[in-house]
């Protein structure tokens, strides 16, 4: 029986084999770990015979007919991973991919609550933290910061708009202060990782006071760069970008009861898109729903709103839902 460690490897080499143009169709319907796994392996193999690869799948001989070895190339592997996922969805995973080991040992972090996470590197220099958080998924982050004091908070924050890059004598710091859990050697490479969108992904995870606190820390120490982390803050007016067609894939996600707490705090055109994006039917018993709803603290909107912006986050992730971005391109939230 093959194991999921072996699957994997036979996977990875499937799909080298095939190369970039089919692979990618492969790699768009999988997700994010599936992806990142598959890529680190393909990144770390080394070169395979002939004989390897023809009991994968016989029908594919055409595809290595010259009998060259096969192996990892770091452009093929960035083409199959832009081809699959776009630009920005590939850009933040190539430099993990092809990082290779640095980083492998932060994944025990992903595992853990945020609480554990954040009591276990609280206590070591802000740019370690912040060179940790920037290697986390972006609601994880922001959970960890809720648990550090407002100056920690404050200074962790500044200090990730501002990287731009993960230098290798950093991730090598990074896996010494976390040697109870992590293992990794330095690189030769500079991770892509950090700056204001990435701050700014955190922050949409704090809650609307720890996000105001650190916002107004940030302009006292540069109002041009909280302006720029404001300006990549995604909320949930930002649902107005959203085309027709992915606001009726995110209503069919979303409970009416969750909804109408939501559109309670929303501005009336977005009401309106919403409304215009149901049946008559559904819409007018939105309206007439939202009208015998009495006053809801603008606490448990927040939140409701924050579970709708999960969602489109996750629908966006697997290239469901399609947004304007600031630059006026199309692009993945």
């Amino acid at each position: 029986m093959t194991t999921p460690e072996e699957g994997i490897e036979k996977a990875a080499l499937l799909l080298l084999t095939l190369g970039p143009s089919e692979a990618s169709e492969v790699l768009k319907h999988l997700g994010p770990r599936e992806v990142q796994k598959l890529g680190m392996h393909m990144a770390n193999m080394p070169a395979q015979p002939r004989s390897k690869v023809a009991p994968l799948l016989e029908e594919l001989n055409s595809h290595f007919d010259k009998g060259s070895p096969i192996h990892a190339d770091e452009d093929q592997i960035r083409e199959m991973l832009t081809m699959a996922l776009g630009d920005e969805r590939a850009a933040h995973l190539i430099s993990r991919v092809l990082q290779g080991s640095d980083t492998a040992g932060i994944e025990s972090l992903k595992w853990m609550d945020a609480a554990t996470a954040a009591d276990l590197i609280k206590n070591e220099h802000p740019q370690i933290i912040a060179t940790i958080l920037v290697h986390l998924e972006f609601d994880q982050a922001g959970e960890i910061l809720k648990h550090f004091t407002d100056r920690l908070r404050n200074d962790v924050i500044l200090r990730i708009a501002t990287l731009d890059g993960v230098q290798p004598t950093a991730l090598k710091e990074l896996n010494e202060a976390l040697t109870r859990m992590l293992s990794g050697a330095s690189s030769s490479k500079k991770a892509s990782m950090g700056g204001v969108r990435h701050a700014a992904e955190i922050l949409n995870f704090v809650g609307s006071a720890t996000e105001t606190a650190i916002i107004d820390n940030v302009r006292d120490y540069d109002p041009d760069l909280a302006q720029k982390i404001l300006d990549e803050m995604f909320v949930f007016e930002n649902l107005m970008d959203i085309d027709d067609r992915g606001i009726q894939t995110l209503l069919r996600e979303v409970q009416s009861d969750s909804l109408i707490v939501a559109l309670k705090g929303a501005a009336p055109e977005l009401r309106e898109k919403v409304f215009k994006n149901m049946s008559s039917r559904a819409a007018e018993m939105m309206r007439e729903d939202l009208e015998a709803k009495g006053p809801v603290r603008l606490s448990e909107v927040e939140a409701e709103q924050k579970e709708i912006l999960k969602i489109v986050r996750r629908l966006a992730e697997e290239g469901q839902v399609v947004m304007a971005t600031k630059g006026g391109d199309d692009g993945f939230v």
